[in-house]
């Protein structure tokens, strides 16, 4: 780490507020959305690290720039060999910097087997010109020198840019007292191998001050050293925009991609982009990255992510949770002394404490449902919800501390018509009469995780809002079938019809998608 403090005031970005930053990595990356002032933050960062003694040069993919690149070629000697080496490795083919009319050097493609020469620079121009003059800048770079690149990526392969963020790497570790800054819009420049690498990590915003995390504590070290192997450039997306929604797998995805053109244009859909990452403890790791890093993630999620894993774990502890509740306090405090006792009112409300209580109310319903013993046959909507408990009854010891049997639970619970009245008739006074308890609690938890950014699918998972199948409650079996068939459905219905079987979906979604 080295240590220049900078302060950069921007009010026509940011108001009133002032972006300070003390310590920095060697190398150091910008990103954010388009007219975030990235440029104009990395060239306040330099004038800072000028007037402490750094020799700062700036990069850009621009004509002035190739021809100052080639000015270097021309004089060093051993930068210019290097340079051909690496283009021979990269090109496939031999080539070879040959002096021209007044002195300048020419790329040239030398193919031996057919004694044939061509200009690379004529044939091959932009992407090879932009290679050479980031090659050529990172070679000659000397001494304590800080060099700024600016979008970097313009010209080049996706295959040159890893390369090139390669090369930067192992070139800074060197020599560690030089400083590089990236500003770029791809993801093959996010070059993150160790949980440290996110401190320096700058993130622009539209209408707020940039963000970064300016320490890492041991727990966030364990959890993002686990997470960074399986961190790929498509996850990377949210770096350069604050509207992205993750979530869990490939058939969210799908979905709420084909539900995106339905949602209102004023609720901020513009950039929005729909990410899966892999499961929901991974949910809770993205979470946990945005949150460190400062960007506005949003998550939609399964019902039963309120029972266990990272996620929880996360939008349980994020502050906005907890202002959001402090801020009900006066509001539901009649209901809190409905479902707390007095002594546990004596400590605060918080969100992991709500989801407790519901999980006793749920744990409380199941068990008198499995061991129910009705005179005579039963309905058909509490019969299938309680073949589906007895069934996990059945699978596991305790299966009240199951994630899936308090999701089953609460999905019966929750379920609209029949069923309620059914409930009513077979269960003890007793166990019934919290179920209004357990609504309003459960709503009340909807709202708080919603304040986190954490949106959770009331029904189930995405499955439950298919339109082509009925499923009623989790686990869902046969999901693949299930999609493919609701996919179709979604490419060829009218965007009347979407916008009405999938309601409850895109008012989610529309609710995620507000900046």
């Amino acid at each position: 780490m080295v240590r220049v403090p900078v302060k950069v005031k921007m009010p026509f970005l940011w108001g009133r507020a002032v972006f300070k930053k003390d310590d920095w990595r060697n190398i150091n990356l910008v990103v954010g959305p388009n007219g975030s002032g990235k440029t104009l933050l990395v060239e306040a960062i330099a004038d800072a690290f000028a007037a402490s003694g750094y020799a700062v040069k700036f990069f850009r993919a621009d004509e002035r720039e190739g021809r100052e690149a080639l000015s270097i070629v021309q004089g060093n000697e051993a930068v210019r060999q290097k340079i051909q080496a690496v283009l021979s490795s990269m090109f496939g083919k031999t080539i070879v910097f040959k002096q021209g009319e007044g002195g300048s050097y020419i790329p040239v493609v030398v193919n031996r087997a057919w004694n044939v020469e061509y200009n690379l620079e004529e044939v091959e121009c932009h992407g090879l010109r932009e290679i050479i003059t980031l090659l050529a800048a990172l070679y000659a770079n000397t001494g304590s020198s800080c060099l700024v690149f600016d979008e970097p990526e313009l010209h080049l392969h996706p295959q040159f840019q890893q390369f090139f963020a390669e090369e930067l790497r192992r070139v800074s570790a060197r020599h560690p007292k030089r400083m590089y800054f990236i500003v770029t819009h791809s993801p093959f420049f996010i070059d993150l191998r160790f949980p440290e690498d996110l401190l320096g990590v700058l993130v622009c915003h539209t209408n707020r001050e940039p963000t970064h995390i300016e320490s890492l504590g041991r727990r966030d070290e364990d959890l993002l050293g686990r997470f960074l192997p399986r961190f790929n450039s498509y996850h990377k997306q949210f770096f350069f925009s604050d509207n992205q929604i993750f979530v869990e797998g490939y058939t969210d995805q799908q979905v709420f991609a084909s539900l995106l053109p339905s949602v209102q244009a004023e609720r901020g859909v513009a950039g929005t982009g729909i990410i899966d990452v892999g499961g929901k403890d991974e949910l809770g790791v993205f979470c946990k990255v945005c949150s460190l890093l400062g960007t506005n993630s949003r998550i939609i999620t399964d019902l039963d992510s309120l029972f266990g894993g990272k996620l929880r774990d996360v939008f349980c502890s994020d502050a906005r949770a907890a202002q959001w509740l402090e801020r009900q306090g006066d509001k539901q405090r009649p209901f809190y002394q409905s479902i707390f006792t007095v002594r546990e009112l004596g400590a605060p409300i918080t969100l992991e404490k709500l989801i407790s209580r519901l999980e006793r109310y749920l744990a409380a319903i199941g068990r008198a449902l499995c061991a129910m013993q009705p005179l005579g046959p039963l309905e058909a909507e509490i019969a299938l919800l309680v073949e589906r408990l007895d069934a996990l009854d059945q699978k596991h010891s305790r299966a009240e501390n199951v994630d899936t049997f308090k999701t089953v639970v609460l999905q019966g619970v929750i379920a609209e018509g029949d069923l309620q009245r059914q409930l009513e008739q077979h269960l003890p006074e007793s166990v019934t009469a919290n179920i209004p308890q357990v609504r309003n609690l459960f709503n009340l938890i909807l709202a708080a995780a919603s304040a986190a950014g954490v949106y959770i699918l009331p029904l189930g998972c995405i499955e439950h809002y298919y339109t082509q199948s009925s499923v009623r409650y989790m686990p869902v079996a046969g999901k693949d079938r299930l999609f493919h068939i609701e996919r179709k459905h979604l490419l060829l219905a009218d965007p009347e019809t979407i916008r009405r079987e999938y309601a409850p979906l895109i008012s989610l979604l529309e609710s995620a998608c507000v900046r």
